[in-house]
């Protein structure tokens, strides 16, 4: 438990990621049901899929608001464009799961009964599925989409800084030094 604990509190991301990706859980379950149960019963993997890319716009967003604000070097379309290939891989890591079990494994009616359908869909596509996507989406995010500032030299520092607003502070500091280095005025 303390390890969890460390992890938790060494990556405040992860904590930010983890409550959207449970937001964007209850959409992607709302919309993949809805769309289910009465628009297109016979195409449980688009449904699934419909379902993850409206999760995932919103998902775009709020990560970018929230979970990785203290980042974003890249231009936003550049951006835009990264977090789209990682979220269609991220689609297709959720839909796989749920592929296999309905067409591979063979766990739809009339092979199976429908209680014993929906129980597969279910483990394979919103549980299997989403924790394999989460993992990925969010290695991804932090490696491609919303990387670290890469700090080399004083004034990419100092532009780090700024960009955090922590230059005010340093400035303060600074102007505070000189003003105490002054000889007092008679």
């Amino acid at each position: 438990m303390r390890s969890v604990f460390r992890v938790v509190t060494a990556n405040p991301s992860l904590i930010r990621f983890l409550i959207i990706g449970g937001a964007s859980f209850v959409i992607t379950m709302v919309i993949n049901y809805g769309l289910k149960i009465f628009v297109i019963p016979d195409q449980p993997v688009t449904a699934l899929a419909i379902g993850t890319i409206v999760a995932t716009i919103f998902s775009y967003w709020m990560n970018k608001k929230w979970s990785f604000d203290d980042r974003g070097e890249l231009r936003t379309w550049h951006e835009m464009l990264l977090f789209a290939a990682v979220s269609l891989i991220g689609i297709g890591l959720n839909s796989a799961p749920l592929y296999v079990s309905r067409y591979f494994f063979g766990l739809a009616t009339p092979n199976v009964s429908l209680l014993t359908q929906e129980i597969a869909d279910f483990a394979s596509g919103a549980i299997l599925g989403t924790l394999i996507a989460m993992a990925f989406r969010y290695w991804a995010m932090n490696r491609f989409v919303f990387p670290k500032a890469r700090v080399t030299t004083p004034a990419a520092a100092a532009a780090v800084a700024a960009a955090k607003g922590l230059a005010a502070v340093s400035t303060a500091t600074a102007s505070t030094a000189a003003q105490a280095s002054r000889p007092a005025a008679d």
